[in-house]
């Protein structure tokens, strides 16, 4: 549980963060505010990320408030590298570990079967859970660190705009959580493509940085089905992820 002197007052607590090599004291006491409750922000390869202890529900409560979002609305989670992936969901169906070997780490979301017991706030009903793994130093070092997934939502309210610096997420969550780790603009700046691959063939939830051809071009499909948003249902949910 966060202290009360660990809550913000009126603004985040800003650190700057060499986003290539960040330090291991700073990392460190990032990681100890995560396990004790605390919302850290700080940046991937796409946006920053706001960041929380999947394992913890008070901290996930604390990041839906802080957003502004709604409950049954799903969160992706950042992981290590594939092994970490593997203990979260399972064995990856061959299309999922054949797209994480070429695109993690990097800007690609997999949606996969939620395994039994998952938290709801993570999948929102969808009975998915979406993981990534950033090309980001901070990030991993963090993940590294605490030794399980970390949320990756985007650091922004709602539909807010795409938090590409840390001064964007102070405009917009400064007051709502407790460290941002400054580490200048992020390199790519737009949101990952999330890919839901529990159905065959897979199918686009967001196209973000990594298009919808790329991904035909490589698993060798017909062009990939979108959600259709008439049909309403589990599988047009957006998942909330950087």
């Amino acid at each position: 549980m966060v202290r009360a002197s660990d809550r913000p007052t009126a603004t985040a607590l800003r650190l700057p963060i060499d986003p290539l090599a960040p330090s291991l004291r700073v990392i460190a006491k990032a990681t100890a505010l995560l396990r004790r409750g605390g919302l850290v922000v700080f940046p991937t390869d796409t946006l920053y990320a706001l960041g929380a202890d999947a394992s913890n529900t008070r901290a996930l409560e604390r990041l839906f408030t802080a957003k502004g979002r709604s409950r049954v609305k799903p969160i992706s989670l950042l992981v290590a590298d594939l092994a970490m992936a593997t203990r979260v969901a399972g064995e990856l169906p061959a299309p999922a570990a054949r797209l994480a070997e070429r695109y993690w780490p990097g800007p690609l979301t997999l949606l996969l079967s939620a395994p039994p017991g998952v938290c709801c706030r993570l999948s929102g009903g969808t009975d998915r859970i979406g993981l990534r793994v950033p090309n980001a130093p901070v990030a991993l070092a963090l993940i590294e660190r605490l030794g399980r997934p970390i949320t990756g939502t985007s650091a922004n309210r709602s539909s807010g705009k795409d938090p590409r610096d840390a001064e964007e997420v102070l405009r917009q969550l400064g007051d709502q959580v407790d460290w941002v780790l400054d580490g200048g603009p992020v390199p790519i700046g737009s949101p990952s493509t999330v890919l839901d691959v529990t159905v065959n063939p897979p199918v686009v939830i967001r196209e973000g940085e990594v298009s919808r051809e790329e991904i035909l071009r490589f698993l060798e499909l017909q062009p990939l089905p979108q959600p259709d948003p008439r049909h309403g249902g589990k599988r047009t949910k957006a998942f909330e992820t950087a």
